[in-house]
């Protein structure tokens, strides 16, 4: 198993194939929120789980960490930092689902488009969807040999 592990961990071709669905993934994901900000915004006040003050502010900021670490993990620029901050909003992004499974409240998650505002998606698959997500980010923070098609190749 340990064989398994070390081979999965180390072969490139894995790893680039991860990074660059993440990286697709996120900076799809990013591009209707960055240009409908207040439907976005909408959606977050959904959630039902953050201070109406701060609501704007992380409608504003997300999409843009979601596009900067999605072009990172994308063109391999500081791939393994770029990976740590996907899986940080994923990490936030599964304890939101969590939570809202937990309570029994739907609600529209907004994750690849603020026009489909009122779309609910089954917050099971939304769940399952980006813990493979964050496995596919583990596959890129815990890489250990030199990556493909990267700017910065060098066990980044």
């Amino acid at each position: 198993m340990s064989n398994l592990r070390q081979s999965i961990f180390s072969n490139s071709w894995i790893e680039l194939a991860a990074r660059w669905i993440l990286g697709l993934t996120f900076i799809y994901a990013s591009v209707y929120k960055i240009v409908s900000p207040a439907d976005f915004a909408k959606i977050v006040y959904g959630y039902d789980l953050f201070p109406a003050g701060l609501i704007n502010l992380i409608a504003i900021i997300i999409p843009f960490l979601e596009l900067v670490g999605g072009l990172a993990l994308l063109l391999g620029f500081y791939p393994r930092s770029a990976a740590v901050i996907i899986n940080g909003l994923l990490l936030a992004f599964i304890t939101v689902l969590s939570i809202n499974l937990i309570r029994g409240h739907e609600f529209d998650c907004g994750c690849f488009s603020a026009a489909q505002s009122g779309y609910f998606s089954s917050p099971k698959v939304n769940l399952l969807r980006d813990i493979i997500y964050f496995i596919l980010g583990l596959q890129v923070i815990l890489f250990g040999g030199i990556r493909r098609i990267s700017i910065k190749s060098l066990r980044s």
